[in-house]
């Protein structure tokens, strides 16, 4: 998206879902707030479904959470269970069709919310479209919705349990239906899902986050391969593929996920803070003072600087109110070098020796422009410190990492990287360290995007890349 100031050179957002069974509850309102609290992993598109009387509503729009709903949709969203989606688009474009939740109704009707991204897509793609199943959009959450709307089985938790083994890839999805909300993760657990309790009845959501918002109380993850039926008997569980290795996305750990989440029994504020503590133990210099870059940059700053010794302050202001713009800022903005996310503050950093702490670097576009900025405001040194490895690998599993060949780690040493960026010194924390931090091993997860090693068989040869139905398929319309 060229045209656009883009806020971030960061990772893209994936996206977050959220479901929900509760008749005596404003159930279009709980998945609202939800999905609010789910904001920070998509911001590209937002919806909800909601069923009432055996009918299944939808409203879905391009925009964030509180553009796309107000009272009045939400008031016409009545009904006794609800899901909902917050996007950033990792399998087709932008376009409205692409927003979800996915309506079908095929052999029987669904609405699906879908975070992850399959890697044989195109070839499932295939198959229904030559079986005569007609598509709206070019996501491969569609896929799923159609593979499950048109399936003849009686009940929709066993045609989920006759598709998840043809899906391949990572999905964590919500399903809901005339009678219950189905929530079913891949057998690898790539992408998070949890299960809440909402007094007597149940929830699903991304993130515990979402869970807190609501009054819900966290009660476990959902298992890979499991599938979650909530409904008017209550809860109904299914190991549906079992014995599968576990890969869950360590970059949920690092940077996706909000830092008041508990994800493998782990506080991600508590993790990140003591990344920036083993980053000191594995990076140490001198220095005057320790800024993060906000607000990714806050808790591995705050263990750096705890483990350092060296005083903590804020260097760059952000500003918060920064969506993305359309507006081009024209030749003269572009020259004065226009500061839309971050200002930085010469009374903290000029003169000063500065660890710059953040969590990761994918372009490097914007760490660039942070180093000139911090020097232009009159700071005498620039040590970069990044609460990760380098990112040298794509995600194919639902995060658009940008492409090998635009990462600034992609076929450079650390000192030429720190040569590009300007900076005085670079340190990168070590995979070892992110584990450690996380109190786990890479046996149970997926750390492809630093290693090239992706989890799952046949990636390489089988994924697709953001575009793929796109590019390789005509887009046949209902």
């Amino acid at each position: 998206m060229s045209h656009q100031l883009d806020p971030r050179d960061g990772p893209r957002d994936e996206c977050g879902v959220f479901g929900v069974y509760a008749p005596e509850n404003d159930v279009a309102r709980l998945a609202y707030f939800a999905l609010y609290a789910l904001q920070h992993r998509g911001q590209e598109s937002a919806g909800i479904a909601s069923v009432q009387g055996g009918h299944v509503m939808t409203q879905r729009d391009l925009g964030l959470v509180s553009q796309v709903f107000n009272e009045q949709s939400l008031r016409a969203l009545q009904g006794e269970m609800a899901i909902g989606h917050v996007r950033y688009s990792t399998t087709g474009s932008s376009a409205w069709e692409n927003a979800q939740p996915v309506h079908r109704s095929d052999r029987r009707e669904l609405a699906l919310a879908h975070n992850g991204n399959l890697i044989n897509a195109v070839e499932l793609h295939g198959r229904l479209r030559d079986a005569g199943v007609a598509f709206r959009s070019t996501s491969d959450s569609e896929i799923i919705a159609a593979l499950l709307s048109t399936h003849p089985a009686g009940r929709v938790e066993d045609a989920i349990a006759d598709v998840m083994p043809r899906l391949q890839g990572a999905y964590s999805t919500v399903v809901m239906t005339r009678d219950a909300v189905v929530a079913f993760r891949d057998p690898a657990g790539l992408r998070p899902l949890c299960l809440g309790r909402l007094g007597e009845r149940y929830c699903v959501a991304s993130e515990s986050c979402a869970l807190d918002i609501i009054g819900a109380e966290l009660l476990r993850e959902v298992e890979p391969g499991e599938l979650v039926s909530i409904g008017e008997r209550g809860i109904e569980t299914r190991q549906v593929v079992a014995g599968a290795r576990r890969a869950f996305c360590i970059f949920e750990h690092i940077y996706f996920a909000r830092p008041d989440s508990r994800l493998e029994d782990n506080r991600i504020h508590v993790s990140r803070r003591k990344m920036g503590e083993i980053l000191w133990r594995e990076a140490p210099v001198e220095a005057d003072v320790v800024i993060p870059v906000p607000d990714s940059g806050n808790p591995g700053a705050a263990g750096y600087s705890k483990a350092s010794g060296i005083p903590q302050d804020d260097g760059l202001i952000k500003n918060r109110y920064v969506a993305r713009t359309f507006i081009q800022p024209g030749q003269e903005l572009r020259r004065h070098g226009l500061r839309m996310k971050f200002n930085p503050m010469p009374e903290v950093v000029a003169g000063k020796r500065l660890v710059v702490v953040d969590d990761s670097i994918v372009r490097g576009n914007t760490t660039r422009q942070i180093v000139q900025m911090l020097r232009d405001a009159g700071a005498a040194e620039v040590h970069m410190r990044i609460c990760a490895p380098p990112i040298r690998h794509p995600c194919h599993y639902g995060i658009d990492m940008s492409t090998r060949e635009e990462m600034v780690a992609h076929g450079r040493s650390v000192e030429e990287i720190a040569a590009e960026l300007g900076c005085d010194s670079l340190a990168y924390l070590s995979l070892k360290g992110v584990y450690e931090a996380i109190r786990s091993t890479r046996e149970t997860h997926c750390d492809a995007c630093f290693t090239g090693e992706y989890p799952l068989e046949d990636t390489a040869g089988k994924a697709n890349g953001k575009y793929a139905l796109e590019g390789e398929l005509p887009l046949v319309r209902a």
